[in-house]
């Protein structure tokens, strides 16, 4: 008995999950049945990386979360590789998970690390509030749906099979599709349609993006008050600044999931490395650079910018952390480059990679609002999307300076070199177009997100506490009330008055006074007690309450299908069958029926060779002007579906259903 009790203790507390999720199953999949089950599900498949992360001896949601994805990325490669279903890669994760098990019950059991527990509760309590704000799925949100729904219902799977078009070609963003293949094995864990997951999976998630928000700022301040601090601005910027639960609502989406569960994961796991360097460690970032990299490209541009930019100034301010930083980046990128190697042939067949004129022009013209143009090989992002972002964006930006007082920490070189870095490449004319024809200009523009804003805030204050002690918590209090009032923030499409540039000057000129200040006085002005913290969060209070007044549900679908449409595409199309419709009934069909599509909205589909977006809308337009029934054959299309509010088109075949929306015709 003494054993067994002291096994439990050496266990992980995700195994809990198990049973949590056995439970969960008992209640109906609707309500409070449906939220357990989706918790219950994404809790147990963290639990095999839980077990590797105390088998190596680290501990934290980070490691938990980054060899959770690390053990799932080879199980779908094999279920690609064999041409199998899911369900093999559950298997494979089992046995990971049985394999780890006898090396973490050996390790002594140590007190459990019950402030990342009382923060992933209160993600859970944050999650319940995200429940009543899941809108309608739709955007971006169908075109990951599409892709979840074929890993769920599809066998013979491989890497094409996810694809939107039969006859297309990979997404060069999410070639991999390991974000996709967690969400459907909570989808077959928790027994639910993957719709449900990619609308409510966010609440389940923001335990975890809590957690490991948290574990990056204990780890680069090594202050709980401060890693609160980071937690508290992060969700103000995030969740509650946009209103309506701001990017929170979409976690169940790769690119968001990349920015606010694995970017702070690998912040975290890249801090501790440089205190205590070893293979462990050096795995962890290595696993969590390729999970960044397969889940949203991109993002690993912009992570590695950010942290070239902080190693380059804690060399410059103290003189130290050159090999050890340049160690973590070796260990986190290289694999990096090993997936680069697969990716770049589809990278390169993509128009927005090294655009032709036409390419560039459209791009530009569509952005526009957000950039500053010059010629078509000079132009920048406009300083007014740097501080878009409200409040904390502006408050952030505005004290970066302030870090040149605590110059030899490495929260203050982070600040500054990340600040500078990204603030460079975006606003020299000469920078950005280069960036831009590497990664996209759509792509481009978004690197201005990962300016450390919450870690500047956090900063800022702990050098303010120490500065004027107790005076910090009513001056936080009155700068959040008027930054508040004075930049709500921006948040639509396009960008319509965006944030005050002065505040983005300030940041980027600020940063460069700080790192030559930084140099001549090397001193240390900052506070890690409880004073700063709480003037952060009295800072993001009044965007606190901003967030809960638009606590509200964004709008619904205006193209949605019709229950009993989606009835007959599940009921009586076969699987893997190609549909034809137009653009926005075609994007709806992929995301809601396990089918391919002939046409989307070249805004929702890669611009490769192989996709042709734009010929395919062509033959979309031209089909329901003319009712020509060769486009049809060209696609190999033997299921056809009429918007009848929008189309008048004569269809020589069948109908297999219809209501007073839609019909669905079949070729005889």
């Amino acid at each position: 008995m003494w054993a067994l009790r002291r096994s439990v203790r050496g266990a992980p507390v995700l195994v809990l999950a198990l049973p949590l999720l056995a439970v969960a199953r008992l209640f109906p999949a609707d309500g409070f049945g449906l939220w357990l089950r989706l918790v219950g599900a994404t809790l147990v498949l963290l639990v095999p990386g839980s077990l590797v992360a105390r088998a190596l001896r680290l501990r934290g949601a980070s490691a938990a979360v980054v060899f959770a994805l690390g053990a799932l990325g080879p199980a779908l490669a094999l279920v690609f590789f064999v041409h199998s279903s899911i369900w093999l890669a559950l298997v494979v994760l089992g046995v990971v998970a049985a394999v780890a098990l006898p090396f973490a019950l050996r390790v002594i059991a140590g007190p459990p690390a019950w402030d990342t527990l009382a923060v992933a509760f209160a993600g859970l309590v944050f999650g319940v509030l995200l429940w009543h704000v899941a809108g309608a799925v739709n955007g971006d949100a169908l075109f990951h749906l599409g892709r979840v729904r074929k890993l769920v219902e599809f066998g013979d799977l491989h890497v094409r099979t996810v694809d939107e078009f039969r006859d297309g070609g990979l997404h060069p963003g999410y070639a991999f599709p390991l974000w996709h293949a967690f969400l459907a094995l909570v989808a077959k864990l928790a027994g639910v349609d993957p719709a449900q997951v990619i609308r409510y999976e966010p609440s389940a998630v923001a335990a975890v993006a809590f957690a490991v928000v948290y574990e990056s700022g204990v780890a680069l301040f090594r202050s709980a008050w401060l890693g609160v601090a980071v937690l508290a601005a992060s969700v103000a910027a995030a969740a509650f600044a946009p209103g309506h639960g701001g990017s929170y609502t979409l976690l169940a989406q790769p690119g968001t999931v990349d920015r606010y569960v694995l970017v702070p994961a690998a912040l975290t796991l890249f801090f501790l490395f440089l205190r205590h360097p070893g293979w462990p460690l050096a795995l962890a970032l290595a696993a969590v650079g390729v999970e960044v990299f397969l889940v949203h490209a991109s993002t690993a541009v912009f992570l590695g910018i950010l942290l070239v930019g902080f190693a380059v100034a804690r060399v410059v301010l103290a003189r130290t952390d050159l090999r050890s930083s340049a160690e973590a980046l070796a260990a986190l990128f290289i694999p990096v480059g090993a997936a680069l190697v697969w990716l770049l042939p589809i990278i390169r067949e993509t128009a927005s990679n090294s655009p032709s004129a036409t390419e560039l022009q459209r791009s530009l013209v569509k952005y526009a609002a957000e950039l500053h143009v010059d010629s078509l090989h000079r132009y920048a992002l406009r300083p007014e999307v740097a501080s878009r972002g409200g409040a904390v964006a502006v408050g952030a930006l505005v004290v970066v300076p302030l870090a040149a007082l605590a110059a030899r920490q490495r929260w203050a070189a982070f600040v500054i070199g990340g600040t500078l870095a990204i603030l460079g490449i975006e606003l020299l004319v000469w920078v950005f177009p280069h960036f831009a024809d590497a990664v996209s200009v759509s792509q481009a523009r978004r690197a201005v997100g990962f300016v450390p804003f919450a870690f500047a805030l956090a900063g800022a204050a702990s050098v303010l506490a120490r500065l004027i002690g107790p005076l910090v918590l009513p001056v936080a209090l009155a700068a959040g009330i008027a930054l508040q009032l004075a930049f709500p923030g921006d948040f639509g499409p396009g960008l319509a008055h965006g944030g005050p540039a002065a505040a983005t000057w300030i940041a980027a000129v600020g940063g460069l006074v700080a790192l030559v200040a930084g140099l001549l006085l090397g001193r240390r002005i900052d506070s890690r007690g409880w004073a700063a913290c709480a003037a952060v969060m009295l800072f993001c209070a009044p965007v606190l309450v901003h967030g809960l007044r638009h606590w509200s549900p964004r709008g619904q679908d205006p193209h949605a299908l019709t229950r009993g449409l989606v009835a007959a595409l599940r009921g009586d199309v076969p699987r893997r069958a190609v549909v034809f419709s137009d653009l926005e009934t075609s994007y709806r069909i992929s995301a809601f029926a396990p089918v391919y599509v002939a046409a989307a909205p070249p805004a929702h589909v890669a611009d490769t060779l192989a996709n042709r977006p734009y010929a395919r809308r062509l033959s979309a337009i031209r089909f329901f002007r003319t009712g020509d029934p060769a486009i049809l054959r060209r696609y190999d299309a033997d299921w056809l579906v009429v918007d009848r509010r929008r189309f008048n088109v004569k269809v020589p075949w069948p109908v297999r259903y219809e209501d007073t929306h839609y019909a669905l015709y079949h070729r005889p």
